[in-house]
């Protein structure tokens, strides 16, 4: 056996603050003895456990034994429900992080069991339904309202085929939602340029959806399916992979698409092993590709023809401002700093590790160590400088914090 990690975040349901003093339990599925057992800090943070995991060649291969090991995690506070996720997947040489989402609950012994179902790549699923790549748009009176792609706050996922009218409806944040399903589609463990490609499709198939209202014009009222036959896998509550969440908050606003036409291309993509699909994206093949060298622009044009290109949503929704388009630093000044100084004092007073910081304008020290200890507490590169990923993510939480207030 080999060694993967796991980190478990406690946060409110809506994220807008921490839930410290939260005691977390692991034990292997199946094995009610306990592993760990650990109290969240200030910020609803666990320390990185190490759990034994299949070796890594399994991840790399396809029609190997079960790549992940599988365990359970319990949430326990005694103002919340009660929460145990079973089954959360861990590869080795992959650290995993495990956001717990809890409900303020009246009741002690209220309890809520999610059971995260198997990988795509090593259970047994449907295979995608094949549609045209580039959709025809309704009528100027129809859904369709956006002048351009723009990235949503949230995508509205059903958890079941379009039709089953029991399936849940969750309001997942856009890129919590993207991290999910590459997590549930592919292995953390394959190539960057391939884990890079992937992600780009499946950024790519989702914004499709959002920009053509593909489901609203149809008489739905969500933005996607969970179900690989009509869409792609999105599993409730299961655990994301570091490698992949840092390549996702990089690259959340690129998408595919194609000279003379106004929306993301439809970027359907199969298992390439189970399931073959000439025309679209294999992930075995893509991870092939990579292994030889290969981009995820050389990857993804291999598919969908060499005529495609990347392009850059030209607006993010929900957050108070766009990136200014450079990076802030140790002395850097202005109004992009000081909007990043007054962002991360209001997300203070919900995430205390964060400290208060003067509100000046100018990137000194003080305001680089606040946006290290934002980033260790948000599970980003821990640089002091405000990027793309960063600038996005500190609007993000500053958002979930000012909605609370």
């Amino acid at each position: 056996m080999a060694i993967g990690r796991l980190r478990v975040n406690v946060l409110s349901n809506d994220q807008s603050h921490p839930i410290p003093e939260s005691v977390v339990r692991i034990n292997q599925t199946g094995d009610n003895n306990i592993i760990f057992e650990a109290v969240t800090d200030e910020s609803g943070k666990t320390d990185t456990f190490e759990l034994e995991a299949p070796p890594v060649d399994y991840s790399l291969e396809p029609e190997t034994p079960k790549p992940y090991s599988e365990y359970d995690v319990t949430v326990e506070n005694e103002n919340y429900e009660k929460i145990t996720i079973k089954g959360v997947q861990i590869l080795a040489d992959v650290t995993s992080q495990q956001n717990v989402l809890l409900n303020l609950s009246s009741s002690a012994s209220q309890s809520v069991v999610f059971e995260i179902q198997e990988h795509v790549l090593y259970g047994d699923y449907p295979e995608k339904i094949a549609e045209e790549e580039i959709k025809p748009l309704p009528s100027p009176t129809g859904f369709v309202v956006l002048d351009s792609p723009i990235i949503p706050e949230f995508i509205i996922v059903h958890d079941g085929v379009p039709d089953n009218a029991n399936a849940a409806n969750y309001w997942v944040p856009y890129k919590d939602y993207i991290k999910n399903v590459c997590s549930s589609e592919i292995y953390p463990t394959w190539p960057k340029e391939c884990i890079r490609a992937n992600a780009l499709a499946i950024i790519s198939f989702t914004l499709n959806r959002v920009y053509t209202e593909w489901y609203r014009s149809k008489g739905y009222g969500f933005t996607i399916t969970s179900s690989t036959a009509y869409d792609q896998k999105f599993i409730y509550q299961r655990n994301i992979y570091e490698d992949i969440s840092v390549i996702i908050d990089e690259i959340f606003s690129t998408y595919v698409t194609k000279a003379n036409i106004d929306q993301p291309l439809f970027t359907q993509y199969c298992d390439g092993q189970k399931v073959t699909c000439p025309g679209w994206l294999s992930q075995w093949g893509s991870k092939y590709l990579a292994d030889n060298g290969a981009s995820h622009l050389d990857i993804l044009k291999n598919y969908y023809s060499y005529d495609i290109y990347l392009e850059l949503a030209k607006e993010v929704a929900g957050v108070p401002s766009s990136y200014p388009g450079e990076v802030l630093q140790n002395g850097s000044s202005g109004s992009a700093v000081r909007t990043i100084q007054q962002q991360l004092n209001d997300i203070s007073n919900n995430f205390p590790a964060i400290h208060k910081i003067a509100i000046d304008g100018i990137y000194g020290p003080n305001t680089e160590n606040a946006v290290k200890i934002f980033q260790s507490v948000f599970d980003l590169p821990e640089t002091g400088i405000v990027d793309y990923a960063t600038w996005y993510e500190i609007s993000k939480i500053y958002v979930a914090v000012k909605k609370l207030s």
